[in-house]
């Protein structure tokens, strides 16, 4: 039995953990990592997995600014390899994106696999319309609406929200 359960300060340990596991120390490189850096995740959009063994995923939001339209970036997304292909991930996202609504926030992007993220209604973009702060496959950009129209005239910069 998993529980989806929100991320309380005590789970940052087993967090990077799982981290570490799947993904290696190498993450810190990634672009995405750094379209996050200086950002503190939304803790009210941070939930963890959790089965009788400990935590097997992660789900965290940060808040990213695209141009200078407020957007939200998700990541890191981690299920523990053993409990992949269970729909772990699946129901993380769509308890983050649930509240992300509630909450009032309008758009969350991702760099990803698109048959993936699809399955929660993320969609690619359009092609150049984003700058990123380090390389990226322009396929993998996705996006997701969480109000009517929240991705048309997505463009600019993508990096920390200004201060």
């Amino acid at each position: 039995m998993i529980e989806i359960r929100p991320e309380q300060p005590g789970d940052m340990v087993a967090i990077e953990a799982l981290l570490d596991l799947t993904f290696g120390p190498g993450r810190f490189t990634k672009t995405a990592y750094r379209m996050r850096e200086g950002t503190t995740p939304i803790s009210e959009l941070s939930y963890v997995a959790e089965s009788k063994d400990g935590l097997v995923g992660s789900i965290q939001f940060s808040p990213i600014q695209v141009g200078t339209r407020p957007t939200l970036l998700l990541g890191p997304l981690v299920v523990h390899p053993d409990c992949q292909g269970q729909m772990i991930g699946f129901d993380l996202m769509t308890q983050g994106l649930d509240r992300a609504r509630v909450i009032g926030h309008s758009a969350v992007i991702l760099i990803g696999d698109a048959p993936y993220y699809a399955r929660v209604g993320f969609e690619p973009l359009p092609r150049g319309r984003l700058i990123l702060p380090g390389p990226f496959d322009a396929a993998r950009l996705l996006g997701c609406a969480l109000k009517e129209g929240a991705l048309e005239g997505l463009e600019g910069w993508v990096g920390p929200v200004s201060k």
